[in-house]
């Protein structure tokens, strides 16, 4: 796939922009961004943990919006932009420690929809969790 970025967005002006939300609070950090997909990592620690010890579902499922998300707002020039219309997670292992590792790649960037997969894996390469999320994409007001 050709290169699908419209808008060129660092990693510094990412974290700075996203470290009072839920994003900053998890320890989400974005760390590469290739010609058609992003990545991020976030801890498994007492933030993202469930009562019994492992990554929390719903953690996974911030992470993966959280992609999704960043990355279709990088896909669409100034003219345009985008809001969640679905999101879904299968948790396939479970994890206890270290990091998990999000990766988000487009299935349709459409003009009105977009639909992003988002995998999850462990610092083994396990995958951990699939997710897919749906954008609607709307026109800015002039």
């Amino acid at each position: 796939m050709n290169n699908i970025w419209e808008k060129t967005i660092d990693i510094a002006e990412a974290e700075l922009f996203s470290k009072d939300s839920i994003v900053g609070h998890l320890g989400i950090k974005f760390f590469e961004r290739g010609d058609d997909y992003l990545k991020a990592s976030m801890p498994v620690d007492k933030r993202t943990m469930q009562p019994l010890g492992i990554l929390h579902g719903g953690a996974s499922v911030v992470l993966a919006e959280t992609l999704g998300s960043a990355a279709s707002y990088m896909s669409l020039d100034s003219s345009r932009y985008s809001v969640g219309l679905e999101v879904n997670a299968n948790h396939i292992k479970s994890v206890s420690s270290g990091l998990v590792i999000g990766t988000a790649r487009p299935v349709h960037l459409g003009n009105s929809t977009q639909v992003w997969d988002i995998t999850i894996k462990n610092e083994d390469d396990q995958l951990i969790c699939i997710s897919r999320l749906t954008m609607a994409v709307l026109k800015v007001k002039p």
